[in-house]
């Protein structure tokens, strides 16, 4: 489809100021610290916001309303553990870093463990942010193409270029301010979808609700695939099935190893008091669960909208010959007016972004100081390391680039599910490795290697039940929950096998932390 001008000049529009920002932030970076963590002077509601950009991707702006539209709301279930994961995170995660001074993550698992464990734990991160990265990139190209006719090619070299251009000029501080205007534009964007559909549908607001609550659009109901009809989700606990408990603790496992991982870090690291950092998890609490639920009413707006406007591709879709995502792009094009249509494709834009940003930025973090300067050049000047941050954020955005062509000459489907597969084994048991350290004060490198060990066997076994390679004796969605229980366990019992040495544990586990003021 060719994009009307006006549109063509919205999006115009918000690249150019992502790219002004870019430059004009760059001014202030002078070191490594200041192009990493911004001179560690970030304001609360600035970091919170930043934090909502970087959860909220592509996968929020256009798989949530598809799947709301396909089926109902029980892929929300684990967002309601979230506000426990916060208020987890406010009291023990954030004081615990910002007491011990550390700058990243990975630097915290060398201090309790050794270089060898930290060594590990950043690698796996590089390669997961990588192939995260390169997935989104292809993913925005795809729907950037769609929209306004590009070649995927070149959409891939537009969007992801950008990107990295204010990326690598910026720094930490230019993926912040970024965050928060990219942020304001994807909820604007979400709101006007869902404004135009309300207004659309006869009857409004009521209507949508008493319609969408009628057919239970609007509960925590799944799809059947053999009937073709919404069945309740049951309760309780099961290993073997999707249960309403069971989804929240997936949601609460995923999000506490998102909690103690280098973008969460930095960003704690980076503001300008523990005030201001226990601030920012209250915005991120306060924000996250209704932006979800925005997206997620989105696609119901959308299915109720679609009964009243008959329309070929949303019956394809809900007969299950076309994919659930390509329902809102359509919306998008067919329904929206000029100008309109900028906004949105800027605010799905924006949804990308604001993620790759954050992952270039904390990735070429990671790739500088816990491995390049801990383990391969050390003891060099601030400008050497500032210089090797700034190329560092030009390579992972050249392999995230790299990647992106790779998945679109590929069988996409193939080497998606490989990669998503190899981050899963590899990255087996890195966040029970924080836990263990933080919460025990056992183990060394050897406990907690053979920790990651048995996860990463886990991990593989898993995943060839996936694949009906092993009988299935548990649903996959319990993989990470099963994973971190097997790596505390593993761990700690190794720990009393390979006696560590006394040593001491100051700032590096809970019960040991300082009383003095953190920083």
């Amino acid at each position: 489809m060719k994009l009307h001008p006006l549109d063509i000049a919205v999006i115009a529009a918000y690249f150019s100021c992502m790219l002004g920002l870019g430059v004009l932030v760059s001014k202030k970076n002078r070191s490594a610290e200041s192009y990493f963590l911004g001179k560690r002077d970030f304001p609360g509601w600035a970091i919170g916001i930043s934090f909502i950009g970087a959860m909220v991707s592509s996968v929020t702006f256009i798989a949530i309303p598809a799947d709301a539209f396909k089926t109902a709301w029980v892929r929300f279930l684990p967002n309601l553990a979230f506000p426990l994961v916060v208020l987890i995170s406010a009291c023990w995660f954030m004081p615990f870093f910002r007491r011990g001074t550390v700058t990243s993550a990975y630097e915290y698992l060398a201090l309790r463990f050794g270089p060898s464990v930290s060594a590990y734990g950043a690698a796996v991160y590089l390669v997961a942010q990588v192939t995260r990265t390169a997935t989104v990139v292809y993913l925005m190209a795809v729907l950037m193409a769609t929209m306004t006719g590009l070649r995927i090619e070149w959409s891939i070299v537009l969007a992801g270029g950008i990107t990295a251009i204010y990326t690598v000029k910026g720094g930490f501080a230019a993926v912040v301010w970024t965050d928060v205007i990219q942020t304001v534009i994807l909820v604007a964007g979400a709101l006007v979808i869902i404004g135009f559909a309300v207004a659309l549908v006869p009857g409004g607001f009521p209507a949508i609700i008493a319609e969408a609550a009628a057919a239970k659009k609007l509960s925590f109901h799944d799809l059947n695939p053999a009937t073709g009809l919404l069945e309740p989700t049951r309760g309780g606990f099961s290993l073997t099935e999707k249960t309403t408990i069971m989804l929240m603790l997936v949601g609460f496992t995923q999000y506490v190893a998102g909690k103690l991982n280098q973008e969460t870090v930095q960003r704690w690291c980076s503001s300008r008091s523990p005030r201001e950092a226990r601030k920012s998890m209250l915005i991120l609490g306060a924000g996250s669960i209704p932006i979800w639920a925005s997206f997620m009413f989105m696609g119901t707006c959308l299915w109720v909208y679609y009964r009243h406007f008959n329309d070929p591709v949303a019956e394809a879709i809900l007969a299950g010959t076309q994919k659930a995502e390509s329902i809102l792009p359509h919306f998008i094009l067919t329904v929206l007016p000029t100008g309109v249509v900028g906004l949105v494709i800027s605010a799905a834009l924006a949804a990308a972004m604001s993620t790759l940003s954050s992952g270039i930025n904390s990735a070429s973090m990671v790739l500088v100081q816990d491995l390049y300067r801990a383990h391969l050049v050390k003891n060099r000047s601030a400008a050497h390391y500032f210089t090797a941050g700034r190329l560092s954020s030009l390579l992972i955005s050249l392999l995230m680039i790299a990647g992106a062509f790779v998945f679109h000459y590929s069988n996409t489907k193939t080497l998606n599910e490989f990669s998503i597969i190899m981050t899963a084994v590899i990255g087996g048991g890195i966040a029970g490795a924080f836990l263990l350290g933080m919460f025990t004060r056992r183990g060394d490198a050897r406990a907690v290697l053979a920790g990651i060990a048995a996860t990463v066997l886990f991990s593989t076994c898993a995943m060839l039940m996936q694949f009906n390679m092993l009988p299935r004796v548990f649903d996959p969605y319990y993989t990470s929950i099963l994973g971190n229980i097997i790596m505390l366990a593993v761990g700690y019992g190794a720990s009393w096998i390979f006696k560590a040495p006394k040593r001491d544990l100051a700032n590096l586990t809970i019960w040991d932390l300082s009383k003095e003021p953190m920083v």
